[in-house]
């Protein structure tokens, strides 16, 4: 399940304050399984739930950095969207993620350096009413002077 809004580019020209775009994902055992192959990142609190049954977690958790990828999904590929170049992200992890979980993303303009094609991004994720990441990206935004 991902229910992503329009894909594709908002330049910089056509950026304001409060913009927001989102999208929302189950995300699944075979999601973290995959994610621990792609990054070599199988730390038994992901994959092992005997295990993580004794952690302070109770059962199996996806990686933060799953969701934080979520984040990068929205900014990537819709706000400012193809084309935007990550500069930095902050990133505060306040809540598991767990199989079965419905993320909910989503990335907010909070200023614009249109000179330098800068832009602050205030980014979340929750699942049901609890924020589970928060943070703050900068990107370099796509600009119509520069295609």
């Amino acid at each position: 399940m991902l229910d992503n809004m329009t894909r594709g580019t908002i330049y910089i020209e056509d950026l304001e304050i409060g913009m927001i775009r989102d999208l929302t994902k189950l995300v699944t055992s075979e999601d973290i399984e995959m994610f621990a192959e792609v990054t070599s990142d199988r730390n038994p609190v992901h994959l092992d739930e005997e295990y993580a049954q004794e952690s302070m977690f109770e059962g199996r958790i996806a990686h933060g950095m799953l969701t934080a990828g979520l984040i990068s999904a929205v900014i990537g590929e819709q706000l400012p969207g193809h084309g935007t170049i990550y500069l930095g992200q902050t990133l505060r992890f306040l809540a598991p993620v767990r199989p079965g979980d419905i993320v909910h993303a989503e990335v907010e303009v909070a200023e614009i350096d249109f000179m330098k094609r800068r832009v602050k991004l205030l980014t979340r994720a929750k699942v049901g009413h609890t924020l589970v990441l928060q943070g703050e990206a900068t990107v370099l935004a796509p600009s119509l002077k520069l295609d």
